[in-house]
């Protein structure tokens, strides 16, 4: 109301379960919450426009890429990790593979083998000084 826009934050709720012991082979797309216990061959993104939050236990594995809004990590991915607003990198996590983010926390412990490139969210547009 009167013109303040209304920020899409992540509310942490926890919509799907991938528990320990089950083994996904094939990509998940998923809306909303989703936490990983298990292992996982193949990639995970979330779906839409719509803030979602990805939990990846310590006893969780994925072989493939990663693409969300928030990740909460403290389990092992092989493959790119693609991070639009917020990374936590808990002290049990293993990444190998390049990570792209926006904010980052990582915790002690943690090994990340690979690039890490930081994406600002807002853009800068530079212009020239006039000259006399």
């Amino acid at each position: 109301m009167f013109g303040k826009k209304e920020i899409n934050k992540h509310s942490g709720q926890i919509d799907s379960l991938i528990g320990v012991g089950t083994r996904v082979e094939g990509n998940i797309f998923f809306a909303g919450g989703l936490r990983i216990d298990g292992e996982v061959k193949g990639n995970v993104e979330a779906s839409g426009d719509v803030s979602s939050i990805l939990v990846i236990s310590e006893h969780a594995r994925i072989d493939g890429d990663v693409m969300v809004s928030h990740l909460v990590l403290n389990g092992a991915i092989f493959g790119a990790v693609t991070v639009s607003e917020s990374l936590e990198v808990q002290p049990k996590a293993r990444v190998v593979g390049d990570v792209d983010y926006a904010l980052i926390e990582m915790h002690q412990g943690a090994v990340i083998e690979g690039r890490l490139t930081h994406r600002a969210n807002k853009s800068v547009e530079l212009k020239l000084a006039a000259s006399n």
